[in-house]
């Protein structure tokens, strides 16, 4: 095959995806990574063209994800990538038929996300003084866990951060997230004392006479990355005993799972996240069994049932 073709063909489809679409820079990059594996197979399999590809080619290509040991939930997410790389093929002209059916051959296994208690959160956050000392980098960094898990953020939204669309008066702010698309999110009274903390006592220092609207700075005075964000976030969860499982997002789950057990419309959650489609929130109607037993006995009529039919039950 010739691979610079296929290269040629992939970064033309993440341009598109990035100029025109508005897709972020950090989304596209997982574009061309799954992209990736397909590359790799078309050299494996001796597949000479990428125009060439056909259905057949597409159900080898999950086999041999599969054989490689990639998660189903992996899998299912390159197929989606391959699926709109050869629509836009297809609109382009390169291809009369996109190979890839509408209907995906396999499922993604649906896990639910993991969340931190309340009591976790807390302890994550004071990792960063434990860690770091009592320095710039820590309060930057305190401000930084208070801002994502208080207002929901996304990584990239909180690296994407500018300090002018900051309201510390109202406790909100401008991000940007999918698609481009600016919302508004809303954070509380802890949050906002981290953060004015931060303003008025690191950023500055921080900045080394450097000219920027970065909301989150690095030693460097530049806008704190989304990789190094990801890293502090890992960082502080292994220092505060939580393990290696808990990730940047695992902050924006436990934002969300918190404020639908604590009786947020979902609707709400919706909004404040970010989320297109109220199905993609809906997983957050998953409820500790503490929580569930509790909103059952103040809703149901007959769930007192016991205690007044048997004293003896009190």
């Amino acid at each position: 095959m010739n691979a610079q073709a296929f290269d040629l063909f992939a970064d033309n489809f993440c341009n598109n995806l990035e100029r025109l679409r508005g897709l972020s820079s950090f989304t596209v990059r997982g574009y061309r990574a799954d992209l990736k594996s397909v590359g790799e197979f078309m050299v494996t399999e001796e597949i000479s063209s990428v125009v060439e590809f056909d259905r057949q080619d597409v159900r080898r290509y999950l086999s041999w994800l599969l054989e490689l040991g990639y998660q189903r939930s992996s899998i299912v997410r390159k197929l989606s990538v391959l699926r709109r790389f050869f629509g836009w093929m297809l609109d382009e002209g390169y291809l009369k038929i996109n190979p890839v059916p509408r209907r995906l051959p396999m499922k993604k296994d649906r896990i639910l996300p993991r969340f931190l208690n309340k009591e976790e959160i807390s302890r994550m956050i004071v990792a960063t003084t434990e860690v770091s000392g009592k320095s710039w980098i820590s309060l930057r960094d305190a401000a930084l866990l208070e801002l994502m898990y208080g207002a929901g953020l996304r990584v990239s939204e909180v690296s994407s951060s500018d300090l002018s669309g900051l309201d510390l008066v109202t406790n909100q702010i401008k991000v940007e997230g999918k698609g481009s698309k600016e919302r508004i999110s809303l954070f509380g009274l802890p949050a906002a004392r981290a953060l004015k903390l931060y303003l008025e006592n690191a950023r500055l220092y921080l900045l080394n006479e450097k000219n920027t609207d970065a909301l989150f700075v690095s030693r460097d005075g530049n806008r704190l990355s989304v990789r190094s964000i990801q890293d502090r976030v890992v960082k502080y969860a292994r220092a505060s005993g939580l393990g290696q499982r808990v990730h940047a997002h695992t902050l924006r789950h436990s934002f969300a799972t918190h404020m639908i057990d604590g009786g947020a419309d979902l609707r709400v959650v919706q909004e404040l996240l970010g989320h297109s489609t109220p199905e993609t929130t809906q997983i957050y109607t998953h409820v500790t069994g503490s929580q569930a037993r509790k909103s059952y006995i103040l809703a149901h009529p007959m769930s007192n049932i016991d205690s007044e039919t048997n004293p003896k039950a009190n």
